[in-house]
């Protein structure tokens, strides 16, 4: 699900697309969506080009291409509609419950899997309980977990990559160098690294195809801290 600005601004790159050929500037996407700065409109672009609906072409100036619009199914999708979705606000409601693993013959501990995350620019924050999966209880740490699906590539570098699931430890503080799912604004979350710049907080990628994005500490509230991965061959 794209925000509503999302939305706005693939409409107006589109259409400018059809009607000219060429993408728009960041003033000319600025004033079309009434926002005070070309900040908010980076932002944006990237949010669009991580969830694959735009792609920005590398040494060309004001290249954009539509990959796809709302509704459609990017490459790969094999006719499953994408609804990414990721969690907000308090998971204390949310408790992992024991269960039995047949095989093993001994206690697993259910972890709820929490929608979908991007693990790149924020996507809109909408909480939902999809399933449950079973973990050994020696993959956790103490307290209270939950699980998200990873979509996007900006996290590759340390080993997390587009489908992959991971276990969040439920935590609103951590180090820098953790790697965390941050809320910002209250409406949009990601997966990224956490560095300190001072007063202010940098979420980092790991991938250098993706900008380091720098926010006062009052903008990001951290949601928890990874503390495992899941991968299907």
């Amino acid at each position: 699900m794209l925000t509503k600005k999302q939305s706005e601004l693939l409409r107006f790159i589109s259409e400018r697309l059809k009607e000219t050929g060429v993408p728009p500037s960041f003033d000319e996407m600025k004033d079309a969506l009434d926002l005070r700065s070309k900040s908010g409109i980076h932002r944006l672009i990237i949010a669009l080009e991580e969830r694959g609906f735009i792609r920005r072409l590398p040494n060309r100036a004001r290249a954009i291409e539509v990959l796809r619009m709302p509704g459609s199914r990017p490459d790969g999708a094999r006719g499953r509609k994408f609804e990414p979705s990721v969690i907000e606000g308090d998971l204390g409601r949310v408790r992992p419950q024991p269960a039995r693993d047949d095989e093993a013959g001994r206690e697993s501990v259910a972890i709820p899997v929490m929608g979908r995350i991007a693990a790149g620019t924020p996507i809109s924050a909408l909480q939902t309980r999809s399933h449950v999966i079973s973990l050994p209880p020696d993959m956790l740490t103490q307290g209270e977990h939950y699980a998200l699906e990873v979509r996007g590539d900006s996290m590759i570098e340390a080993g997390i990559f587009d489908a992959d699931t991971v276990v969040i430890r439920k935590q609103d503080t951590a180090e820098t160098g953790d790697i965390v799912v941050a809320l910002i604004d209250d409406e949009e979350a990601t997966l990224k690294r956490l560095r300190r710049r001072g007063a202010s907080v940098a979420l980092e990628a790991a991938n250098p195809a993706y900008e380091t994005r720098i926010f006062g500490p009052d903008r990001v509230r951290i949601q928890g801290r990874l503390v495992a991965l899941l991968r299907r061959y």
